[in-house]
């Protein structure tokens, strides 16, 4: 096996605790350094490019979209008085403030809306899927700059605490009715290599013909085991809450983070834009 497809199995293995076999097909080894990927939350003080940013924004948009409906869009937040105000927003995120650059990531179903309008046609579906299926693109995009920055080297982390207040960040950015914001995104030179997140074994969540989660317990447990020996937490979640656990796993630190209500007014905030979820 070549050094860049060991290097993949080598990945992968640390990844999902699992054995694969690399196929000897053209290119596969390209894959390593997706592979490898990780959140960055520390950036150098190097400048990134205005243009290079508007590049992969581009190249954000050239994702698959929903029936070519088109829905994602992306604010570039350069106003230092913006990003402060969006920095306290989302608590428990510093780098949010530290990146060089901060992105948000949006569903826009207004677009739609008023193609109906400008044609003269009724918009027949107005009710869950158009929030969704928006929802989706913005999300697709984001996949794809997160790849795109890491094949020319950036860092990025992706931020989902610009929902918890998602009506104040609608009203700082102007965003109008049938647009919201999806998830936030740091990007910067990393000041450091990212490491690689341990992630539940693929046997787990890749199924065959029809949904089999065999065993779950046992493979959550294996799983826990695994990341306490290769990434354990650094701390544990609310221990004036829930105690300090002898065996702190990923279990149950998720179980802990949503043990706490997170964004219960979404829902209600999503309608007052004009959505129909039925």
């Amino acid at each position: 096996m070549s050094d860049s497809r060991t290097r993949l199995a080598a990945a992968l293995a640390e990844r999902f605790g699992e054995n694969f076999a690399i196929p000897n097909t053209p290119n596969v080894a390209a894959l390593a350094p997706m592979a490898e990927r990780g959140s960055v939350r520390s950036y150098s003080d190097a400048h990134v490019d205005p243009a290079l940013v508007r590049l992969l924004c581009a190249i954000a948009l050239a994702a698959p979209s929903k029936s070519d409906l088109q829905q994602a869009d992306i604010v570039a937040v350069e106003d230092p008085i913006l990003r402060a105000t969006l920095a306290g927003y989302c608590s428990g995120n510093p780098w949010v403030a530290a990146a060089p650059v901060f992105l948000i990531f949006c569903a826009n179903n207004r677009r739609q809306i008023r193609v109906h309008e400008r044609q003269g046609h009724e918009f027949a579906n107005d009710h869950l899927d158009a929030m969704f299926n928006a929802a989706v693109d913005a999300g697709i995009a984001l996949a794809q700059f997160v790849a795109a920055a890491d094949l020319v080297g950036l860092g990025t982390c992706p931020i989902s605490a610009i929902r918890n207040r998602a009506a104040d960040v609608s009203s700082l950015l102007g965003l109008p009715a049938r647009v919201f914001p999806v998830a936030g995104l740091c990007v910067g030179w990393p000041r450091e290599a990212a490491r690689i997140s341990p992630r539940l074994p693929t046997s787990l969540r890749v199924h065959a013909d029809r949904y089999d989660e065999g065993d779950l317990d046992a493979a959550i447990d294996a799983y826990d085991a695994r990341r306490n020996r290769t990434r354990p937490f650094a701390a544990q979640r609310d221990i004036a809450r829930f105690g300090e656990a002898p065996a702190y796993g990923w279990s149950e630190d998720k179980a802990r983070q949503y043990a706490s209500l997170e964004r219960g007014d979404f829902g209600a905030y999503i309608r007052t834009i004009g959505f129909k979820l039925d």
